[in-house]
């Protein structure tokens, strides 16, 4: 690899980068798509509540308006004033507020899911570093950023210009209107202009998340280096891996060498399969497998049975029986006795062995 792409992030995140990422803070998330959402399920809530706050606005204002003299700054006018102030508040302008934050906590929530971390707390003196601080506002990211909220708020403005000026004769004709006319056209213009602000913001908004997600996904990229270095972390390295399996390997294969020679008989499937079996009627229930082995292990298992005078014997449906149930240092189950003892008693009284373990073979086979 040349030395120039050594440092290129060319790869995709690994699972662990997304999470040490996640931890720390970083997620892909847009404050924009949060607030035109919550701004919609505002105006919702509020379309629904229309009704009730005007009636309370139109009340407030009333009460306020109808003080005369000394009942504006009497302490019984305060109090009426601050009561009824407070029941709008509370039970007419809260529900608004609360469904606002609802919206935007389920959005959020569903932008990021649940995390809690105060990493982004920690002292960082690269924050207060006036170096990289200025690196950072006469950056292109700064500048990307500041194309875009001068963008938002041509959109904005743009949005709430049309939608005053639809409205312009509806706001001339407000002063041939009562008072009550007057609060409810209001209500409608505001909702008017909140349903359209909101929509175009959910625009923008979209295409901001989709901007983050793309931004967030190319900082986690990593070299291939790093990639290595993670997977090495993680599973050890490579070389020190591959060490170990041909240690283990080779331990393998002594055991193997010094178990086949004890061995009284070797099934084979004839040439894909071997296993070497042992048996001892006075330490042994049944026979045990002492070394089995397919391809090349079964080979050498039936090189080394040559070698010592081990009979072979092929028995191929056995074999294979053998060979998927049992590990190495078992005893075989009762479903095989019958068909081992018949080998072994043949073995054995080929071999002119020890005629007590033929009998026995026999007894088992029987």
């Amino acid at each position: 690899m040349p030395p120039e792409d050594a440092g290129e992030k060319t790869e995709a995140p690994t699972p662990r980068r997304r999470q040490q990422a996640r931890e720390r803070g970083q997620v892909a998330k847009s404050q924009d798509l949060t607030a035109a959402v919550a701004l919609l399920g505002a105006m919702a809530a509020l379309k629904i509540a229309a009704p009730g706050l005007l009636h309370d606005l139109a009340g407030l204002m009333q009460l306020l308006l109808g003080y005369r003299g000394p009942d504006l700054v009497s302490i019984d006018s305060m109090m009426t004033f601050g009561e009824f102030a407070a029941h709008v508040l509370v039970w007419t302008a809260g529900p608004l507020c609360l469904a606002f934050l609802f919206v935007a906590l389920i959005v959020t929530l569903g932008q990021v899911g649940l995390l809690f971390t105060f990493h982004p707390l920690k002292p960082d003196i690269q924050k207060i570093d006036p170096i990289s601080g200025f690196g950072k506002i006469f950056s292109m990211q700064s500048l990307m950023r500041l194309l875009i909220s001068v963008f938002k708020v041509l959109v904005i403005g743009t949005v709430a210009f049309l939608t005053i000026q639809s409205w312009l004769p509806q706001i001339v004709a407000m002063s041939s209107l009562d008072f009550l006319q007057i609060i409810s056209l209001s209500g409608d213009l505001m909702y008017s202009l909140g349903v359209r602000l909101a929509a175009a913001l959910l625009v923008l908004a979209i295409i901001d998340y989709i901007y983050q997600k793309y931004r967030h996904e190319q900082s986690l990229r990593m070299t291939k280096q790093e990639v290595k270095e993670e997977m090495r972390r993680q599973e050890g390295d490579p070389l020190v891996r591959e060490r170990r399996r041909r240690v283990a390997r080779q331990l393998a294969m002594q055991r193997m060498q010094m178990a086949v020679p004890r061995a009284d008989v070797v099934v084979t499937n004839p040439t894909e399969l071997a296993i070497a079996l042992k048996y001892d009627p006075d330490t042994m229930s049944a026979p045990k497998v002492v070394a089995k082995g397919a391809g090349f292990v079964a080979q050498r298992i039936r090189k080394i049975a040559i070698e010592h005078g081990v009979p072979i014997v092929e028995r191929k449906p056995l074999a294979q029986a053998i060979f998927k149930t049992c590990e190495v240092g078992q005893e075989i189950p009762p479903t095989f006795y019958k068909a081992v003892a018949e080998i072994l008693a043949y073995v054995y009284e080929l071999s002119g062995r020890s005629t007590a373990k033929a009998a026995a073979a026999r007894a088992a086979a029987t």
